[in-house]
């Protein structure tokens, strides 16, 4: 008989994850702000490095202490499990932020803008640029991912749709950001030199990145590696292609549009409500299932 790993009874904690993550993480960053105020960059950047670390480190401690074998199993196959990508989703998914990236240059062409933006430029928005600039958004892409996919946006998906819960984690990302605005030389930082309306433009983009995350989230079976690849494209592209801050303002409108062609063509997906409280499945130990709808399918079937 096939060993299963159960455990039918644990409850995801948001409120208690997203309280010690950003008590956490912003405690870090207004330290790190208040440090690169008085010149002390490396202080500084050490400070916000570690308030980077803070929701991958929280979710993993989070699941250790769960005292949950499913829970932590789920978790080495969202890590491990490259059984789970799809290769031609995780491809649409590029594609599509390629496509979105070219379409904002063609149409800020009609506000004046130019399309020597098709462009790769040399250096990064933000100190420390070259390889060490290239390390932190690798970085950040893997420690965030960890972070969210790891515990954060199920703890909100095991309550409600995946619509909803894309919607509440794309307000809960945006605000985690909002101590950057405030750190000298970060991307944030730099643009709410520029005007107060860019820091709003990217609170706005958040917003239809976090369904589009999602559904490369769920799409791949719930993969954290899948979202670790999409991630560092979208903020490699966000740096490497000359966009203006004007442009990056019309893209926010195209990913608008790209998040809802993704919500409307995969709408089961967004809508669907077959795993609330039922987010965790049965996971055969020695033959994983070869898609998380199939776990928690045959989940269902035996409750």
């Amino acid at each position: 008989m096939t060993e299963l790993v159960i455990d039918m009874h644990y409850t995801y904690k948001p409120f208690r994850f997203y309280a010690i993550v950003f008590a956490a993480t912003w405690g870090f960053w207004i330290a790190a702000a208040m440090a690169g105020r008085g010149a002390d960059s490396g202080l500084s950047m050490a400070l916000m490095l570690l308030g980077l670390f803070v929701p991958s480190v929280t979710a993993l401690v989070t699941v250790a202490c769960s005292g949950s074998a499913a829970l932590k199993h789920d978790l080495r196959l969202k890590l491990f499990g490259l059984f789970r990508v799809k290769p031609q989703v995780v491809a649409a998914a590029i594609a599509l932020f390629g496509a979105v990236v070219a379409a904002s240059i063609l149409l800020s062409a009609l506000f004046g803008q130019s399309l020597n933006q098709f462009a790769w430029v040399a250096e990064f928005s933000f100190a420390g640029g070259g390889g060490a600039a290239l390390a932190t958004i690798t970085l950040a892409a893997v420690l965030e991912e960890l972070g969210w996919r790891g515990y954060a946006e199920d703890a909100i998906a095991f309550y409600c749709s995946w619509w909803k819960e894309s919607l509440i984690f794309g307000v809960v990302w945006a605000l985690w950001h909002l101590p950057l605005f405030f750190i000298p030389d970060t991307y944030q930082y730099n643009i709410l030199r520029e005007s107060p309306w860019y820091m709003l433009n990217f609170f706005a983009s958040i917003m239809p990145l976090g369904f589009i995350a999602t559904w490369v989230y769920v799409k791949n079976n719930r993969s954290l590696f899948a979202g670790v690849i999409f991630h560092f494209f979208v903020n490699l592209m966000q740096e490497k292609i000359a966009l203006t801050n004007t442009t990056k303002c019309v893209e926010t409108f195209v990913l608008f549009a790209a998040a809802g062609l993704i919500v409307a063509l995969n709408r089961d997906l967004f809508f669907e409500k077959r795993h609330i409280g039922a987010l965790l499945p049965d996971i055969p130990a020695d033959a994983p299932p070869r898609s998380f709808a199939e776990a928690v399918g045959a989940k269902r079937a035996r409750v």
